[in-house]
């Protein structure tokens, strides 16, 4: 009996489940560029705060007409060309190439500031990708920086583009850092040293830019640090610090002796200042335009150091490779902050989170705010959520920058201790009785902050006490030699009848303040009540070729002297 051959049966097999396609934000660098432009847009008719800004500017005019300088700005201070202690070429270049195509309209200051903001977020995203972050994650911390009220101070503030500037180029450096690191290539190489050079001459906070990328390289990315492509980094960095040290020897700065004991009592007063910014980071209710160690509260830092081991300890798959370098980061571009003399400054200003806030992203992306059950798309939504709570409260600090009247406000309401708010605000203050009540109160507060007798000084003699006022005014030209001071002493000679003193004064002042038109007219009329003709003939030709207007009655007195 013969056996059929059995012939098995096709099996039914159900189709297999294509996988579901990873969720991807289209254009991320386009929607990240839109939020700047739509949160900031506002910033570009904002004017001048009165706090450096109109000295970089309108003060230094003449300085930023001339493109020669360009060169001139690595051999001087920022503020000063031989009595500073701040060695910041880069951003004074940038001054002068803005006033090429702007002159003192304030207005392309802010839409570059804008600019340089817009291309850091697109920077920190591409950095972001290139640490292993997934795209939604990039994106949504990139998002966060680009909108982050605690950080509008860089960007609405025409000189927080120090700080932006310093970002520009030390992001670029780590990303061209990292290209070298994975793939060897020489061009990688040569524009990581560029940026690393030009990152040194933006500001000195850039020696800490190589010990981050080593960090990155090292802990974040796990290169070994005797890898050859390692070293030869360790060697152009090394090269890069070289060079700026010496340019920067070579410049005319004052020399600063750096008191050891001063350096540590400072640095352990300031540490509060750590736990404050944090709590500006997380709740960043209490943030100010000008703000001080005394006025701002530590309550929030110390919620916020709560709220971040909350989102840290219950996270599953946690980097803690990611997590440590995120902490040093912060820690290192935060150092500057603490190391900085007391009477050197004494602000905490909040542009100097710029950088350091971008190690604290870091850390977020290994919190349960990431590492939980959510998809892609939800963890986006929330974020957009976040994004526009951000972006309100961003607006309305923005909105501090605007002005004089509304920064120096804002500085005393949440600085109220501070010499340098009152005195500023008073300053700027139509209301008399108010502004002699700011005056004196910054008078009480520190008699020998900057300024503060010169503005004494003037308050006195607007109430008439012009001889009361001699003394403020000859300590302040005695603390910190402020030019207008001449002005106002020359006054007092007069009232004295001491001509000559006056004319002194006047003379003085002018070298300063050459087409200041009633000081030349003062002096025209010294020259002729002291029967000086040839004098009193070459001010009347140096007030006509200057533009100024010559009341044709001192042409005439001349003419009969």
């Amino acid at each position: 009996m013969s056996k059929k051959a059995h012939t098995p049966k096709a099996e039914t097999q159900a189709p297999a489940a294509s996988p579901a396609k990873p969720f991807i934000i289209p254009y991320p660098l386009l929607w990240l560029a839109l939020a700047v432009l739509l949160l900031y847009a506002g910033s570009f008719y904002f004017g001048y705060t009165e706090l450096d800004d109109s000295i970089f500017i309108r003060d230094f005019k003449e300085y930023n007409e001339n493109l020669g300088n360009l060169l001139t700005s690595f051999h001087r201070g920022v503020f000063d060309p031989v009595n500073d202690t701040y060695y910041r070429p880069l951003f004074l270049d940038s001054m002068i190439i803005n006033y090429q195509f702007a002159e003192l309209d304030a207005k392309w200051y802010h839409i570059i500031n804008v600019l340089l903001h817009l291309l850091n977020v697109c920077l920190l995203y591409i950095f972001f990708k290139k640490t292993g972050l997934k795209q939604v994650q990039a994106f949504i911390l990139s998002l966060i920086f680009a909108i982050h009220p605690v950080l509008s101070q860089a960007v609405a503030w025409i000189p927080g583009r120090n700080d932006t500037m310093l970002a520009a180029f030390t992001l670029s450096f780590f990303i061209f850092s990292i290209n070298y690191s994975e793939k060897g290539k020489i061009s990688s190489l040569l524009l990581s040293a560029l940026f690393l050079v030009l990152a040194f001459f933006t500001k000195e906070t850039a020696v800490f830019v190589p010990p981050a990328a080593f960090i990155i390289l090292m802990v974040l990315l796990r290169n070994k640090w005797s890898d050859k492509k390692m070293l030869v980094q360790y060697g152009v960095w090394i090269a890069a610090f070289v060079l700026w040290y010496a340019v920067r020897a070579a410049a005319t700065l004052k020399g600063s002796y750096m008191n050891p004991a001063a350096i540590t009592s400072d640095f352990v007063h300031r540490l509060p200042v750590v736990v404050q910014y944090l709590g500006k980071i997380f709740l960043p209710f209490n943030l100010s335009v000008f703000p001080i160690l005394e006025d701002t509260v530590n309550y929030y830092g110390i919620s916020a150091i709560v709220i971040l081991a909350a989102l840290l300890i219950p996270g599953k798959n946690k980097d803690r490779r990611t997590i440590i370098a995120g902490f040093c980061i912060f820690a290192l571009f935060l150092l500057p902050v603490l190391l900085v003399p007391a009477s050197l400054n004494e602000q905490l200003f909040e542009h100097r989170l710029y950088l350091p806030v971008t190690g604290i992203l870091l850390v977020l992306s290994q919190t349960v705010l990431f590492k939980n059950k959510l998809t892609d798309r939800q963890l986006l939504t929330g974020a957009v959520v976040l994004a526009m709570i951000l972006g309100v409260a961003n607006y309305n600090h923005q909105q501090h920058f605007d002005n004089p009247q509304a920064f120096w406000k804002e500085a005393v309401r949440t600085s109220p201790h501070s010499a340098y708010a009152n005195m500023m605000l008073a300053a700027r203050t139509d209301d008399k009785p108010e502004s002699e009540a700011l005056m004196r109160k910054a008078y009480a507060l520190n008699p020998k902050e900057k300024y503060i007798n010169f503005y004494y000084g003037v308050m006195l003699q607007n109430h008439d006490s012009v001889q009361a006022s001699e003394k403020y005014l000859l300590d302040e030209k005695k603390r910190s030699g402020y030019y207008e001071c001449d002005f106002y002493l020359a006054r007092v000679a007069l009232e004295r009848n001491d001509l000559n003193a006056a004319t002194t004064y006047l003379e003085t002042f002018l070298q300063r303040d050459p087409a200041n038109a009633q000081a030349n007219n003062n002096l025209a009329l010294l020259y002729i009540n002291t029967h000086q003709k040839e004098k009193a003939a070459a001010q009347l030709k140096h007030m006509h070729e200057a533009g100024l207007t010559v009341d044709p009655a001192l042409q005439q007195q001349v003419d009969r002297m």
